[in-house]
Parts: structure tokens; C-alpha cells; sequence
């Protein structure tokens, strides 16, 4: 009789403890938040569509088109992104299509690039949010995988933020959408997954990107980034300059491997994701203005301000009042 019940208190603890578990999953995957980082999100893909569109104003049509025109046709590069999938989105669609009504090539490459620019700048605005996302998501997809052999890491994070963005519950209250149809408030719960989700996919990237460069030599004693800075077209910085700060170059690669390594370990946390925050941030900014990756360096900025920048401010405007109002109730106390 005595063994009985320390099982009977075990079987009871154990329902608990897997309640207590499933409520911590369940506020971790849908924590409650605000549009806040949704509005970062929108403004900071919409001014990078505007700038990425017209980047490639004068090159669009060059690069782009089916054979003899680019350095390497699109031709090419779709028939081996069709040895992967015949799935994905391609320019060859839309040029396909507009054959179809009797437009030529190079129309429908020039009517993909006013669309991209167009809904860029609606996202700039909030207007037409959702059709905006979707539709420069899925043009800058075409773009990017039909360019595929000319693309670099931008275009990759740039399908990644349009992905979320068009998923997200939008309009945001920043919007002309919201101002314009009231639209009702937003599920806050529903807000915090899509941020939550962005939030992983940046630990998950920051973390086997550190750790690959961890496995290397070449971040450790400093030769890849001395390789990166001194080859064309990213060699904007006196080799002069280089040789003089050569011996930085190993502490700066040390310094990257341990920022994304520890990335997903130090960035939820109250006291170090200020810290993190700013050095991530300051990475990327010092990637684009030695390297010349500009686009580059904000797309990764905004997603970051997006899933873990977004309400730091406020957060520290609002302690720093609870602060100053505790204060003020302890003057008058005494």
C-alpha cells in the first residue's frame, strides 16, 4: 500500500509537468507583440526594392535577356535552375506569357521592372500591402533566380524578408492601408509567431554561418578577409591602407566567428541583446563600406532590426520612466 502512493503522486506530477512544458512552448511560439516590428519590416523591404530596382535600371534588359545580350544568358541559367525544379519562379514565365498576347522581350522585361519599382515604393507607402508583398516577392524571385549565376547573398535575404512580409498579418497601424480601410486590430498572438519564426531563421543562419567559419582557417588568422577586401570588384580600400592594419584582420575574424556564433545564444537575452544587437548591426554596416555591399548590408540590417531591434527603444524609454517615476515616489516618501 505504501508503494502506491509515491505512484500515484508520480503520475500526477508527470500530466503537470507536461502542461507546464506546453504552456512554455506555446508563449514561446506565440508571444504577445505589437506591429511595431512589422512596420520596420515593410519600410525597411520597401525602401530596399526601391534601391535594388533602381540599381539595375540601366542593366535590367542587358542582363536579363533570353540570349545574345547579357554576359551570361538567361537562357542558361534557367535551364539549370530547371535540373533542380521546373517549380520555381522564373523570368521565362512572364516572357513566355507575354509572347503569348504579342509583347516582345524586351516589354515584358521593362514592365517586370516598373512593377518591382511600383511595389517597392506601395510597400514604402502601406498601401496595397499584401498584393505589394506578394507581387515583389514573387518578381524579385523571378529576377533573382533567373539571374541566378549573377546574384550573391542580398538577393537571398531580400526573398527571405518579401517571404515573411507577405505571410505576416498585414496592414500594420503605420500604414495608408490601416488609415484608409480602419482595418481591425490585429491578433497579437499571430503577430508574435511570424516574429518568432523570423527571430529562429536568424539564429539558425547566424549560427552555421559562425560555426562554418570556426571550421576554416582563414577567418582565424585574418587571410579571408584580407582576400575579400583586396578582390575585384569589392577592392574600394587603399591596399596601402590594408597593409598598414594588417594585423586587425585576425582579431576582426576571431571577433566575426564568436558574434555569429554566439548569436543565437546571446540575442534573447534581456542584458546582452542590446550588446549583440549593436554589433551585428555594426558588422554589416562595416561589410557594406569596405566591400561595397551596400544592399547587402541593409537587407541584413532590417531583418535583424525587424526580429530582435523593434521595441528596444521603447523598452528603454519605458524602464527608463518607471525609473524616473520611482524616484520621483521615493522623494516624496522621505
Amino acid at each position: 500500500m505504501t508503494s502506491a502512493v509515491p505512484t500515484k503522486q508520480l503520475s500526477r506530477k508527470i500530466p503537470k509537468q507536461l502542461e507546464t512544458w506546453r504552456e512554455r512552448i506555446l508563449q514561446f511560439l506565440f508571444p504577445v507583440e505589437s506591429d511595431t516590428w512589422l512596420s520596420v519590416l515593410r519600410l525597411g523591404l520597401g525602401l530596399q526594392v526601391i534601391v535594388y530596382t533602381l540599381s539595375l535600371r540601366d542593366d535590367w534588359n542587358y542582363l536579363l535577356a533570353g540570349t545574345g545580350h547579357g554576359l551570361i544568358s538567361r537562357n542558361l541559367a534557367e535551364a539549370l535552375l530547371s535540373v533542380e525544379s521546373r517549380f520555381v519562379p522564373r523570368l521565362g514565365w512572364l516572357v513566355s506569357l507575354g509572347a503569348y498576347v504579342g509583347l516582345s522581350e524586351n516589354a515584358v522585361l521593362s514592365i517586370a521592372w516598373v512593377c518591382l519599382l511600383g511595389t517597392g515604393f506601395s510597400l514604402l507607402a502601406g498601401l496595397f500591402c499584401r498584393s505589394s508583398a506578394i507581387l515583389a516577392w514573387f518578381l524579385h524571385l523571378c529576377a533573382a533566380k533567373s539571374g541566378g549565376l549573377l546574384s550573391y547573398g542580398a538577393d537571398n535575404f531580400m526573398t527571405v524578408g518579401l517571404f515573411y512580409l507577405m505571410l505576416s498579418p498585414l496592414p500594420d497601424r503605420y500604414s495608408l492601408d490601416w488609415r484608409l480601410r480602419k482595418s481591425p486590430s490585429k491578433d497579437p498572438q499571430l503577430l508574435g509567431f511570424w516574429r518568432r519564426v523570423l527571430q529562429v531563421h536568424l539564429c539558425i543562419i547566424y549560427f552555421f554561418g559562425g560555426l562554418t567559419k570556426c571550421l576554416g582557417n582563414g577567418w582565424w588568422d585574418g587571410s579571408n578577409i584580407w582576400r575579400a577586401l583586396i578582390r575585384p570588384p569589392s577592392n574600394i580600400i587603399d591596399p596601402e591602407i590594408l597593409i598598414r592594419w594588417k594585423d586587425l584582420f585576425p582579431i576582426a575574424g576571431v571577433f566575426i566567428c564568436l558574434l555569429e556564433t554566439g548569436y543565437p545564444f546571446f540575442i534573447w537575452g534581456k542584458r546582452t541583446r542590446t550588446i549583440w544587437f549593436t554589433c551585428i548591426c555594426a558588422m554589416h554596416l562595416a561589410i557594406g563600406l569596405t566591400l561595397g555591399m551596400y544592399l547587402f548590408a541593409f537587407i541584413m540590417i532590417v531583418l535583424n532590426a525587424a526580429a530582435f531591434g523593434a521595441g528596444l527603444v521603447s523598452r528603454s524609454r519605458t524602464e527608463s520612466q518607471r525609473k524616473h517615476g520611482t524616484g520621483i515616489i521615493d522623494r516624496r516618501a522621505a
